[in-house]
């Protein structure tokens, strides 16, 4: 029998943000560090490998270039590889960047599931379960870089009912793990579709969804018209090359430039005031995700953030911080 796709409600307006005025529009970019597997492929605990973070350095360092820091949702596989550690421990270095945390189920023990596309969503998980996992991944983050993480994301968007509430209990102050507008529902996912790009509070944490907004000539119809535009043959496609209806996220995965600027004047139309981006660290080297498989993909992820720095710059959208963030919501 289908699971039935868990569906946090839409915030409500005592839930919303209220962003003092002097934090300004900003920006967070957030890097799912992870190991490597077949994405195409079912999930296997075995696939482990972190060989790309070796690609990791230079990015960094060009992020750094132009002053920005990198929130590195770290998970359990790169979190006990001593190279893996070596790596973001420099990069924490620029007095910018951040270790948060990421479970991806699969991979982090105890192992008492079998792994398929439903479990593979933590918030799926029976909540004693879950919560061994969120302590084994917290502890082995905390062993390695010497502090507790308190930025989180579920691997796979896999947040739950419980999932908030526990990682609150740990000391954890930011979630990002739901991705605004998106439904993971066939796929043994989460329903988003009713979260948007603002952020709130919820079960005493800071939750900041990654940002995606509807652009289109329909836009303020997006939420009735883009679901069900997927069981038309190339319904989607077709709305987005007439300019009436798209949905973007703000990465540089499957997005180009020209829509991620178009998603970045209309969040800030829409009075957003943290814009929250993301990639996979596997992106940085060719071969591992389907976003760079080749050295052209590689410069051209690069060029993809000059383009949106630059536009950031020009919007006077500043980058922030996890601990700029927390001291800005913090009474």
């Amino acid at each position: 029998m289908p699971v039935r796709p868990w569906r946090p409600d839409a915030p409500t307006a005592a839930e919303r943000i209220d962003w003092p005025a002097a934090f300004g529009t900003r920006f967070l970019v957030t890097v799912d560090v992870e190991e490597e597997f077949d994405w195409s492929a079912p999930l296997d605990r075995r696939h482990r490998a972190t060989s790309a973070m070796r690609a990791f350095p230079e990015a960094h360092r060009r992020f750094s270039a132009a002053g920005v820091g990198l929130n590195c949702m770290v998970d359990y596989p790169v979190a006990v590889d001593p190279a893996a550690v070596a790596i973001l421990s420099d990069c924490l270095a620029d007095g910018r960047s951040e270790i948060g945390a990421q479970l991806h189920a699969w991979v982090t023990p105890p192992y008492g599931e079998v792994v398929d596309p439903v479990t593979s969503h933590a918030g799926n998980l029976p909540v004693a379960l879950e919560a061994a996992k969120l302590d084994q991944l917290t502890d082995a983050i905390t062993g390695a870089f010497g502090m507790r993480p308190r930025s989180f994301r579920s691997g796979r968007y896999g947040l739950g009912p419980a999932s908030l509430a526990l990682l609150a209990e740990r000391g954890y102050r930011i979630d990002s793990s739901m991705r605004a507008l998106h439904d993971y529902g066939r796929t043994g996912g989460m329903d988003f579709r009713a979260i948007d790009a603002h952020g709130f509070r919820r079960d005493g944490m800071i939750e900041l969804p990654l940002t995606s907004v509807y652009t289109g000539m329909l836009r303020r119809m997006g939420h009735r018209l883009y679901p069900p535009a997927r069981h038309v043959p190339h319904g989607r496609g077709v709305l987005a090359r007439l300019g009436l209806l798209s949905r973007i996220p703000l990465t540089p995965e499957g997005v180009g430039s020209g829509d991620a600027l178009a998603a970045i004047d209309q969040a800030l139309a829409d009075g957003v005031r943290l814009l929250t981006f993301s990639f996979h660290s596997p992106t940085l080297e060719p071969g591992h995700t389907p976003y760079v498989r080749n050295a052209r993909d590689r410069v051209a992820f690069d060029r993809w953030w000059d383009v949106v720095f630059e536009r950031l710059a020009l919007r006077g959208v500043e980058p922030a911080t996890v601990a700029k963030i927390v001291q800005t919501l913090t009474p």
